[in-house]
């Protein structure tokens, strides 16, 4: 699968909310794969100086990852192919 980074600008968002987000994305992303388009939330970075969040999600294309975060109602500004990079230990 490939590797996907989700950019989204969170103005104004709680804490609460953050973490309701993140709940909403996983289930999404588990609702997606039940019926039949693997996706996997994996992680997710908030930067607090300027309000921005970047989620990292693993899926077949795109489109899947576009449709798992309308399917949550999670804003996005955009979504890129990217490499994870994970530490080699």
């Amino acid at each position: 699968m490939t590797t996907f980074a989700v950019q989204r600008n969170l103005q104004g968002i709680t804490m609460e909310q953050l973490g309701a987000a993140q709940q909403a994305a996983i289930q999404a992303s588990q609702a997606a794969s039940a019926q039949g388009t693997p996706v996997t939330y994996i992680r997710s970075n908030f930067y607090p100086a300027d309000q921005h969040c970047t989620c990292l999600f693993e899926g077949p294309n795109r489109q899947a990852i576009e449709d798992v975060n309308r399917a949550a109602s999670l804003p996005f500004e955009r979504v890129d192919e990217v490499l994870d990079l994970p530490s080699p230990q």
